[in-house]
């Protein structure tokens, strides 16, 4: 850098407090610490559930779409990879891993349909191993986040306390083999086992590690207000789910991308944001239509 350049960057600095303190990075300028320039959009597959399934998309038409959409990364579920609940060979793994990076695409995350609520201690053996599986697949994939859910079966003869007891110790095994092959375990609200944002701190205040935390489901807090509920574990979020409706008192209503995103802006969340859209119709029109919505909610925060 020229001299006169360099002295011009400087005088520009803040000037530096008495005393010989120095100026935090957060004071520099053109600094965006706490705004939205490092929230990045995200497509979750499940927004194309049914062609996936059926055969009529294979992850590398998903891959290709999400490119031409303009998406940062895919979030792309375990049960689209063929013969699932198996694990996939190293050569299906890394040539999925090749393709996203030859788009430019990064792959957000990864998960699974686990369900810890069974009472057979055998039953849960199984989904804890299915869990430590695919922790090596999204490992494999560079996938830094596991979505695991807590589960939905009948807890008849228990208290939600008891069976949450149960649920945390298998998340606890999960969550120290996540640390060693260096992904995050994180527990979705479905609107399941964990169905307010009481519940699901309960469980993120017992497990309490850096390597576990929530994949915050913006449609499964439908008691009460759900942008509430919402900001109150917004700081607790590892990943998303972004999806076109919130339920108010259990009454589905468009969501409100602006007021989300402010509250994530506002959070302690910097990452990925994955898309889902639901329900029927053409996922092609429906996932463009609301990415379009999101890039330009997310622009109108960041401009604030």
């Amino acid at each position: 850098m020229k001299r006169r350049n360099f002295m011009q960057s400087v005088a520009a600095l803040p000037l530096i407090p008495a005393m010989g303190l120095k100026p935090s990075y957060k004071d520099l300028p053109g600094n965006r610490y706490n705004c939205s320039n490092r929230l990045k959009i995200s497509l979750n597959a499940f927004s194309f559930n049914k062609p996936l399934l059926d055969g009529d998309m294979s992850l590398d038409e998903l891959i290709d779409f999400c490119a031409d959409q303009g998406f940062f990364a895919v979030d792309i579920t375990a049960y689209y990879f063929k013969g699932y609940p198996e694990v996939p060979s190293d050569e299906y793994i890394y040539e999925v891993k090749r393709k996203a990076q030859s788009k430019g695409i990064e792959i957000s995350g990864t998960g699974v349909r686990n369900d810890f609520t069974h009472k057979d201690e055998n039953r849960r053996k199984e989904e804890k191993m299915l869990v430590r599986n695919w922790i090596d697949v999204a490992m494999k994939l560079g996938a830094p986040v596991i979505r695991i859910f807590a589960g939905n079966q009948d807890l008849a003869g228990n208290t939600w306390d008891q069976a949450a007891d149960r649920i945390i110790n298998d998340i606890l095994e999960c969550v120290d083999y996540g640390k060693s092959r260096g992904v995050i375990v994180a527990m979705q609200n479905h609107d399941d086992f964990v169905k307010s944002a009481e519940q699901a701190i309960k469980i993120l205040d017992r497990v309490n590690s850096p390597w576990f935390g929530l994949i915050l489901d913006s449609g499964s807090f439908r008691q009460g207000d759900p942008y509430t509920e919402i900001a109150r574990t917004a700081n607790h979020a590892v990943n998303w789910q972004i999806k076109e409706e919130v339920y108010v008192n259990r009454k589905p209503e468009k969501v409100d991308l602006i007021r989300l995103f402010k509250i994530i802006r506002e959070s302690a969340y910097r990452g990925y944001l994955p898309l889902e859209t639901l329900g029927e119709g053409d996922p092609f029109p429906k996932v463009t239509a609301f990415m379009k919505q999101a890039k330009e909610a997310l622009a109108a925060v960041s401009n604030e």
